[in-house]
């Protein structure tokens, strides 16, 4: 059966408060030196990391409670990710960390309210609160994931690796940009934390995904180039679509080279 993320907000809320408190504790201890050396994205910090969660937090807060406001911003010229984050590189680690506890406590209290299947603007399509919240949750494994491996922390595999995965094979329209084939359905079958296996899609479809749910995680979020993964792929849709896959709507970003040996 195809696991889907909880409707209720209070589970997102926890979910997302412990992959919080996994990226704090990598955080927390780093000296002023250590907030500045460079994660796997291009010209990003780990303070830059933590700010980018920071400030997309205190967006999906508007959004939701004063959508016309947020629509008001979105007619403004643009900024770009890069922009936004460069804006705060006179902050301190210690101040980039109070800011991020204040704005992740104020989404978790705010969302915890709201209806899970309510609609707010975004800067792509419109989502529901559900789907924001766990929007949040990716990046914030992804994000996290940059600064764990700028500090040689390996990834672990939890039960909220599921969410990720769902948006990743979600936003599949986005990765194939609409093709034509971008409807062709995909098996995808991951093998999940405990032994469970994670699916989606109709089980005799010809085009198929099986990975571990890490692996994939790592690929939609663009941590792993491909061939770094441990992916067993068939069919032309689905191969095309690994090249390519992302758990996001926006510009899919340049990925990460792939290495000498598995990570």
């Amino acid at each position: 059966m195809t696991p889907r993320p909880p409707v209720s907000m209070a589970a997102l809320c926890a979910d997302l408060a412990a992959e919080t408190a996994e990226l704090r504790a990598l955080v927390a201890p780093l000296t002023e030196t250590e907030w500045r050396l460079p994660t796997p994205a291009p010209g990003w910090t780990i303070a830059d990391q933590l700010v980018h969660l920071a400030d997309v937090d205190a967006a999906a807060v508007q959004a939701a409670t004063r959508p016309d406001d947020f629509r008001a911003a979105l007619e403004e010229p643009r900024r770009t990710v890069d922009d936004r984050v460069a804006r705060h590189r006179d902050l301190t680690g210690e101040q980039v960390l109070t800011w991020f506890d204040a704005s992740r406590s104020r989404l978790l209290e705010t969302f915890a309210a709201l209806d899970p299947r309510a609609r707010a603007p975004w800067y792509g399509p419109p989502m529901s609160t559900a789907s924001s919240l766990t929007a949040r949750i990716m990046e914030t494994w992804a994000h996290g994931r940059d600064v764990a491996d700028t500090l040689g922390v390996a990834p672990e595999a939890t039960p909220r690796l599921r969410h990720v995965a769902h948006l990743g094979v979600l936003a599949r329209p986005f990765s194939l940009r609409d093709a034509p084939d971008a409807a062709v359905d995909i098996r995808v079958e991951l093998a999940a934390p405990g032994g469970e296996t994670w699916t989606w899609g109709e089980p005799d479809a010809p085009d198929r995904v099986r990975a571990p749910a890490l692996d994939f995680c790592l690929l939609v979020t663009r941590r792993r180039h491909p061939a770094d993964l441990a992916l067993d792929v068939d069919g032309p849709v689905a191969h095309r679509w690994i090249g390519v896959a992302q758990a996001y709507a926006g510009p899919p970003g340049p990925g990460r080279e792939p290495t000498t040996t598995r990570p």
